[in-house]
């Protein structure tokens, strides 16, 4: 549930692969916008409304994110794009796309923790995208924009649940260490649902920031 900047061209320069979103809405303006090889992440828009909702509403992917109710109606998905846009959520969400089409696939978004050295990386895509490498490849993108535009980062967090198995191979394709184990509340089963707990640090993100050991 949790896009690869650095490799997203190996011709064109970086400037051109992290291009800010020129949208006055605060919350866009401080999330550019990512390209990778296959997708575009941005800001939600309220295009993409009907497709989130009909991705979302499926108890596969909302027992695998914290925080998605089940069911998740079109008036939720309205609410997460207005909340989203308007700097509500309190973190960096985006909609991952494909860049052919422009079709909505998911979302992702990094989350500032108390300590304000470490964010934390969240994912998830509809169901008929999985087993695609579209996870790994938005995660990728995620983590270098964290850690090329924020000097300020150290650690990139990930959590999972222990069930979820494609998951944690996103996690672990991006070199994340495993940590520890937990419990948290999983709003869709109204229940609290073991996790574990996965950190990448901003030494072992340059070295092997290139990816080239992950794929």
């Amino acid at each position: 549930m949790q896009v690869e900047l650095l490799r997203a061209s190996q011709s064109r320069p970086p400037e051109e692969r992290l291009r800010p979103d020129r949208s006055e809405d605060r919350s866009r303006s401080e999330c550019p916008v990512l390209l990778s090889p296959r997708l575009v992440l941005r800001a939600p828009h309220k295009e993409d409304i009907d497709a989130l909702a009909h991705l979302a509403n499926n108890a596969a992917v909302a027992t695998m994110v914290s925080r998605m109710p089940h069911p998740y109606t079109a008036k939720d998905a309205a609410d997460f794009v207005r909340r989203t846009n308007a700097g509500e959520i309190g973190k960096c969400v985006y909609a991952i796309t494909r860049g052919n089409d422009g079709a909505f696939l998911g979302c992702c978004a990094l989350e500032p923790q108390q300590d304000e050295r470490t964010l934390e990386i969240g994912y998830w895509l509809g169901e008929p995208h999985w087993n695609k490498g579209y996870g790994t490849e938005a995660a990728h993108a995620l983590i270098d924009m964290a850690f090329r535009t924020r000097s300020e980062i150290d650690q990139i967090d990930a959590r999972c649940r222990v069930t979820n198995i494609p998951s944690k191979r996103v996690i672990q394709k991006c070199g994340f260490q495993f940590q520890g184990a937990g419990m948290i509340d999983c709003l869709a089963e109204s229940a609290m649902v073991p996790v574990e707990w996965f950190r990448l640090d901003r030494k072992t993100w340059i070295s092997l920031r290139s990816w080239g050991e992950l794929r």
